[in-house]
């Protein structure tokens, strides 16, 4: 299935191309292939002023600051999985009656 981006959102996505992000580096973070990325360059590079293309280093920071949230959401996915993982043992022991105790062994 297509996706249709608006104007707006492709004259943002060819600035921050020209600003120096790597065209793909853009289409993983927008969900596009990066040959479209590249005609839409080719398409509204001349329509964009120099005074509108933002700083590289603004970029970089954000894209840092997304790796971030991302790597916390992975590690607070797998801290919460673990939880439901002992929290589902739990109850598995509660069933039983008693659990921790061995039956008469002799």
């Amino acid at each position: 299935m297509r996706k249709r981006m608006n104007e707006e959102t492709k004259v943002r996505i060819v600035k921050e191309a020209i600003s120096g992000v790597k065209v793909g580096v853009l289409a993983r973070l927008y969900d596009l292939h990066p040959e479209t990325v590249r005609t839409w360059v080719r398409e509204h590079r001349e329509s964009i002023p120099p005074e509108e293309i933002p700083l590289t280093d603004e970029h970089l920071e954000e894209l840092k600051r997304l790796q971030d949230v991302e790597d916390r959401y992975e590690k607070a996915i797998k801290v919460l999985g673990e939880k439901e993982l002992e929290i589902e043992i739990l109850r598995d022991l509660l069933k039983k009656k008693n659990p921790a105790y061995q039956k008469d062994l002799r």
